[in-house]
């Protein structure tokens, strides 16, 4: 069966790479990727995107060749991620594509009409320009259904890092990675990773005598960020591979690292920066509330009017909040509480709760408002600043384990669904 859905795959990879009108071709097929394709335009367009922004930047790129291939290689794993998407069920809608574009206009301080404008002024198209916008996303959801499940921490885990974490009295600091992966296939023969090894020493030998890391990477890596020269942004030595921590412990900027093997290849690093983190305190409300929820019995107005009743009573002694919270609330979670929230940071509640809290005096009584869940009444028991140095640090702890787990898991599930592929380029 499998064949056979190769075999119609490829008679529609030629039927639509020979698609002509009036003598012109349309458009061909680059690389037949399992029942999908890789379009000859789209490797075009994105040789464009990445000599555009290297024109930008005064970066030096290798010969076409050497582009086309790193290009055709990102669009590979592009489509099979976006086939595995397909199968998960995961879309984004075009409202969702929306808020995105606003989010990458409103960082750039810009209106959406005015990126659009940006974007054409380079000569790129707004609809493919969204497209890939869409496509980044999807490929970023379709990475985490799939890869997060793969990700296992313990709290003895983090426990353990935050401990080590307590015992450094230096102030942590972030490296900025360049990563260059001479990689070998799997179930290579100890000769292929003998010839895999030197060609990683003898890059490394040209780098130590000045060739460019840059450059390099585009040319000769077969990383996910080759064609971003390698860089793969900030992180701290326990947020990176294991294999890399230990290696760029204590090391300093523009020194070269390796090749250090791993299960997919040989490993150059370049720390190309470095920079300090600091702690952080948090302040924190300590409040209580009492919350109506209006239903097909209970309106808005009956629902505001109740709240009005019930905070007048507490204000003229009649009533106390504790009982008045138990008996009436409908947030069953802190009604036995008598309305207790404990110790929170406001950013944690709905944007309207959150804003009652920051603006009412400790011992006040809020006037009835609504968020999302119905109405409330909330009062401001005390307000502190936190020295949450070991609760952030706990936080912390996890999400960096998570961030290594997750890029380690992350680049053997994108092995191995390449491995799995049926994978034919048509256009070289």
């Amino acid at each position: 069966m499998g064949n056979i859905v190769k075999f119609f795959v490829a008679i529609s990879a030629l039927i639509l790479s020979s698609a002509v009108m009036g003598q012109q071709v349309l458009d061909r097929v680059a690389v037949i990727v399992n029942e999908g394709v890789v379009l000859e335009s789209e490797v075009d367009q994105l040789l464009k995107q990445v000599k555009a922004n290297a024109a930008r930047s005064n970066a030096e790129l290798p010969a076409d060749k050497v582009l086309r291939i790193q290009a055709m290689d990102r669009l590979i794993l592009t489509e099979l991620q976006k086939q595995v998407a397909q199968r998960m069920g995961i879309t984004i809608s075009d409202a969702q594509l929306e808020q995105t574009l606003t989010r990458i206009a409103n960082d750039q301080d810009l209106s959406v009409d005015e990126l659009r404008a940006r974007v054409t002024s380079n000569g790129d198209s707004w609809s493919s320009y969204r497209e890939s916008v869409r496509n980044e996303m999807i490929t970023s959801e379709v990475q985490r259904a799939a890869v997060r499940r793969r990700v296992y921490i313990s709290p003895q885990e983090v426990s353990n890092l935050v401990e080590a974490m307590n015992e450094a009295t230096e102030q942590e600091v972030e490296y900025r990675l360049g990563h260059i992966l001479i990689g070998f296939r799997d179930n290579a023969t100890a000769d292929e990773v003998q010839a895999t090894r030197e060609r990683a020493e003898k890059l490394l030998t040209k780098l130590r005598e000045g060739a460019d890391f840059e450059r390099a990477a585009i040319t000769s890596s077969s990383g996910s960020r080759a064609l971003d020269g390698g860089d793969m942004g900030w992180m701290n030595i326990n947020s990176m591979p294991t294999l890399f921590a230990d290696a760029v412990r204590g090391k300093s900027k523009g020194q070269l690292i390796g090749p250090l093997r791993s299960g997919v290849g040989f490993h150059i690093l370049k720390v190309n920066d470095l920079r300090g983190i600091e702690q952080v305190e948090i302040s924190e409300v300590k409040a209580r509330h009492i919350l109506i929820t209006p239903s097909v019995i209970l309106s808005e107005r009956r629902a505001k009017e109740q709240l009005e009743d019930i905070r007048a009573r507490i204000v003229a002694g009649e009533l106390d909040f504790a009982e008045a919270a138990r008996e009436h609330s409908a947030d069953t979670g802190s009604a036995a509480n008598g309305g207790d929230l404990g110790w929170a940071e406001p950013s944690i509640y709905a944007p309207e709760f959150k804003r009652t809290l920051e603006e009412a005096n400790i011992g006040e009584i809020s006037q009835p408002f609504k968020t999302q869940f119905g109405w409330h009444i909330a009062e401001v028991l005390d307000r502190r600043v936190q020295d949450a140095t070991k609760r952030s640090q706990e936080n912390r702890a996890y999400q960096l384990l998570f961030s290594r787990k997750y890029q380690e898991e992350l680049e053997n599930w994108q092995q191995e669904i390449r491995d799995e592929a049926y994978i034919e380029t048509v256009i070289d």
